[in-house]
Order: C-alpha cells, then sequence, then structure tokens
C-alpha cells in the first residue's frame, strides 16, 4: 500500500521506498571490494562513507570501476576507491517528498541518490528503480503519487547528453 494510502496526506516519502541499511565502503578500500559490495546487493552503486559517522563522502558506480581498471591498466583490486570518487554527492532526506527526489535526480541527471539522516548519515539509496517499482498505474490514481508522466519526464531529463561548453 502506498505512503498516500497509509498516510493519507497525498504524499509519498522516501522513506517508505528507499532501500534501507545501504552497504558502503571507504575510501581507503579497494575496487575489488567494492566490485563485491554490488554483487552481494544487485546494484551498481555503492556510498563512500567516513567512518565512524557514516557521512557520505562520494558514490562509486559499476561504470566507475570498469573505465578506472581499462584506463589504468590495473587490477581493481590495485585502485583505491578514493582514486576514483568525485566529491561531488547530491542527496535526499528520508522525509522528503519522492517527487522533489526525483526532481533533484533529474536536474543533476543521476539515477540514484543517498539517503542522508538528521545527524548526516547514510540511512540508505532511493534508486529510480525505488521510484519505478511505485509509480501509480493509470487507473488507480492516488492524489500525490507518483505517475508514469513524471518517471518520464525524470528519465528524459536524466538520460539528455550535455551540450558541450
Amino acid at each position: 500500500m502506498s505512503a498516500a494510502r497509509k498516510g493519507g496526506i497525498g504524499t509519498m516519502k522516501v522513506q517508505d521506498i528507499m532501500t534501507r541499511d545501504a552497504e558502503a565502503c571507504s575510501a581507503s578500500g579497494d575496487l575489488a571490494t567494492a566490485a563485491m559490495i554490488m554483487w552481494r546487493n544487485d546494484c551498481g552503486v555503492v556510498p563512500v562513507v567516513e567512518e565512524p559517522h557514516r557521512r557520505v563522502i562520494g558514490l562509486l558506480t559499476d561504470r566507475d570501476i570498469c573505465m578506472a581498471c581499462a584506463t589504468q591498466n590495473r587490477r581493481a583490486s590495485e585502485i583505491s576507491v578514493g582514486e576514483v570518487i568525485t566529491g561531488q554527492v547530491y542527496a535526499c532526506s528520508p522525509k522528503d517528498d519522492v517527487k522533489i527526489a526525483l526532481r533533484t535526480m533529474a536536474e543533476r541527471k543521476v539515477r540514484r541518490l543517498p539517503v542522508i539522516g538528521a545527524d548526516g548519515a547514510l540511512v540508505g539509496m532511493l534508486s529510480l528503480n525505488d521510484v519505478v517499482l511505485h509509480t501509480q498505474r493509470a487507473g488507480g490514481r492516488v492524489a500525490g503519487a507518483i505517475t508514469p508522466a513524471d518517471v518520464l519526464d525524470a528519465y528524459q531529463s536524466i538520460c539528455e547528453h550535455l551540450q558541450p561548453a
């Protein structure tokens, strides 16, 4: 049952559909270890955190791993996560409306957002897949529900190629 139906407030919150307890890695870890996290969790991204507070300092994607190994001609076990990640992180809060998170994905051209709690710690991940799986099907309208049009608009924005400066 959707958050809109449960709470009656007409909006679906990130906390209602996010992946909780997302496994993370550290910048000092290696790419092979990060790839195993992806394998175990059937995902294409791993948040990179600073311990002990699990503050997110970056994200590592399967593409990042592939490109680092190919362009550096080194094994994944020889490359640290910190050598590959960028410091730019776009995130959302568990209490955010999913439509706001979807807008952030569209504007920032990302398919996944770390979910950061009030204390600044990682509490989960929100992916475009999570949103799609909770999209209201045509005919079953619920006030504030995410529609297929909402998802398509965001996905089109994410997929647009950046124009050269």
